[in-house]
């Protein structure tokens, strides 16, 4: 055996790239559950194609997955890989413009044909015509290696290249001294009615492990510690956003001890909250696939209605179709969650891309005045947060609230701490329970519209309750009684009632970091901006710079200390996936001269290009 150098390194960036059938999102998986169990902190960003299948060996279908994993705190997927895995020319092209030189790449050689090749423009092979040469390459043969060592299991060569990932994700578990007992289970249990196949992935992990271990090309291994010191205490795992907001929401229907009811269409990238959501029926959960879009959201207004803790998830698309029966919700005023995972638009747009552009139509994408609670978490494992704060909003005002994630978010994993059943909140709504108005002749009614003097919420009525008989629908009602009006004075009234509950809604005050007290810029975010701002942020002081940063979860309505915030500083410089949707709302609230910095190329901001934009703004 060979005695190899292993080298300690503080972080690493590694991106596995390949055709959308080779596999990249499970190889990227393994190496993120591995790394998880190891300790490290991590942020990971999966990128594939939107389409179902591409064309084999083309550039838009390329995916890819980049894990960053680290023994401190960390907040983005990186910038830039230090490691590129490209299983073919096109994942070669597609991705080299990312890797600095001097950074290593493993190439499967098998798939660079002159036809391959030419299917993506390489007149020569990079491989010989020195273009790589300011990188480290390491070609390998993946298909051949693994097609090889998995001889014994008679599978034809197409069937045993396959596992060609497996090889490759052995080969950098062996360079990364990632564990390897959690993916063979996971093997084992994936493939459990095809043993044999189980086997053979198996088989073909370790040929990749052992072939690291013995190859001459790969002299050196790597250690990054576990970053023990960056958590506080407790019980961890590695959760996606999408996974973390489904169990914010079973929480949150728990802690309110109410049935918890989805009313969903599916749509990239929302439908993994269906899929999670309809596996936790022992909670009291009921999914219901709708037809459309417009049935989803009807059905879930109807079970809130009912008395449910109802939800709707979506993209912006869906809003677009939902935002009627939303308005129908603002105006029977019951509790219900939009979840809105937001994705590059207009229209179907780039459906597999993040962004952060439905904030007007969230705010505002409704007929007449029907204003919305918003609020929108900032990092994977915030959204489990976002979604109890969510719940916590409508229950206690009877309204919609919009829950903004995006793909970015959805998709990306980070750690997260599992938190004490008895550090969540107490959620539990009052039902109605008889009448609550005197009449002039002394006699006991109920007035659905009768409202809470604190919140200016309605009483919930669940249907069915004797004596608690009201009319709902879309038509004004009038004030206290609920019975249909049209009377001008009412409505005007009604509808300044609704907004002053939106208005009035209880959110803690902003806080903002600003560490030396001397900043006289404020960078502010919203969304999953934090991670990348947050970045820049340290960059920046790191730097002998000054700049304080503060994060917006709750958008509708602002923070009541907000405009103080903003009044401190000089300048004010708001980055966002979009083209300056909430600079235009602190603008004309605040009359504050907000700068906008804008991207909406469907990939979040890395830090460096952020730490150089703010530094302009600070100096400029």
């Amino acid at each position: 055996m060979n005695v190899k150098d292993v080298r300690r390194l503080d972080r690493v960036i590694i991106r596995f790239a390949g055709d959308s059938g080779d596999g990249m999102q499970l190889t990227g998986d393994r190496f993120t559950s591995e790394t998880a169990s190891f300790g490290n902190d991590l942020s990971t960003l999966p990128n594939f194609p939107a389409e179902i299948r591409a064309p084999a060996g083309t550039l838009p279908g390329v995916s890819s997955f980049q894990l960053h994993f680290a023994d401190h705190d960390i907040l983005t997927p990186g910038d830039a890989p230090n490691v590129l895995v490209a299983m073919n020319p096109a994942a070669l092209k597609a991705n080299i413009a990312d890797v600095p030189r001097g950074a290593e790449i493993i190439v499967n050689t098998d798939e660079f044909t002159k036809r391959a090749m030419q299917k993506v423009g390489y007149a020569t092979s990079p491989l010989e015509d020195g273009s790589l040469d300011g990188y480290s390459v390491h070609p390998v043969p993946l298909t051949a290696l693994t097609v090889e060592a998995l001889k014994e299991f008679e599978l034809s060569r197409k069937d045993a290249g396959r596992s060609k990932n497996m090889f490759a994700l052995g080969l950098l578990s062996w360079m990364y001294h990632r564990p390897t007992e959690g993916t063979e289970r996971f093997l084992r249990s994936k493939f459990a009615k095809k043993p044999q196949i189980a086997a053979a992935n198996i088989a073909a992990f370790h040929a990749g492990w052992n072939f690291g271990e013995t190859t001459e090309d790969f002299a050196v291994s790597y250690e990054v510690a576990p970053a023990s010191s960056a958590f506080p205490t407790g019980t961890y795992r590695n959760i996606s956003g999408n996974l973390a907001l489904s169990y914010g929401l079973i929480a949150a229907s728990k802690q309110a001890d109410l049935p918890l009811y989805l009313g969903s269409y599916p749509i990239t990238p929302a439908s993994d909250i269906l899929h999670e959501l309809s596996k936790h029926k022992n909670f009291g959960v009921r999914t219901f696939q709708a037809e459309d879009e417009i049935a989803g959201i009807g059905a879930a207004l109807g079970a809130a209605f009912g008395g449910s803790l109802a939800v709707t998830t979506t993209s912006g698309p869906g809003v677009a179709l939902k935002s009627e029966t939303i308005g129908l919700a603002v105006s029977v005023e019951l509790p219900l969650l939009v979840v809105d995972i937001q994705r590059g638009g207009p229209s179907t747009g780039l459906p597999t891309k993040t962004e952060q552009a439905d904030l007007l139509q969230a705010m505002y994408g409704r007929n007449g005045e029907a204003p919305v609670p918003v609020v929108a978490p900032k990092t994977p494992a915030d959204c489990f947060d976002a979604a109890i704060e969510a719940a916590r909003i409508a229950i206690t005002y009877r309204t919609p609230v919009f829950l903004l994630s995006d793909g970015y978010l959805a998709n990306g994993s980070e750690p997260w701490r599992i938190p004490e059943i008895d550090q969540l909140p107490d959620l539990r709504a009052q039902f109605a329970s008889g009448p609550n108005h005197t009449e002039a002749d002394g006699s006991e009614v109920f007035w659905p519209y009768k409202r809470d003097p604190q919140t200016l919420a309605r009483p919930w009525a669940i249907p069915g309750t004797p004596g608690l008989e009201h009319r709902i629908g879309g038509i004004e009602k009038q004030d206290g009684t609920g019975n249909i009006s049209y009377d001008p004075a009412n409505h005007e009234f009604m509808v300044r009632t609704r907004q002053a509950k939106i208005d009035g809604i209880e959110v803690p005050d902003l806080e903002v970091d600003d560490a030396s007290g001397e900043a006289n810029t404020l960078v502010l975010g919203w969304g999953s901006t934090y991670g990348p701002i947050t970045a820049a942020v340290r960059r920046l002081r790191t730097a002998g710079e000054h700049i304080a940063q503060a994060h917006l979860r709750h958008l509708n309505p602002f923070p009541k200390n907000l405009g103080e915030v903003l009044g401190r500083y000089d300048k004010v410089v708001i980055p966002e996936m979009n083209l300056g949707q909430l600079a235009t709302l602190i603008r004309a609230r605040y009359l504050v001269d907000a700068r906008s910095y804008n991207q909406v190329n469907g990939m979040p901001f890395k830090a460096e290009q952020l730490a150089t934009a703010l530094k302009e703004a600070i100096h400029g």
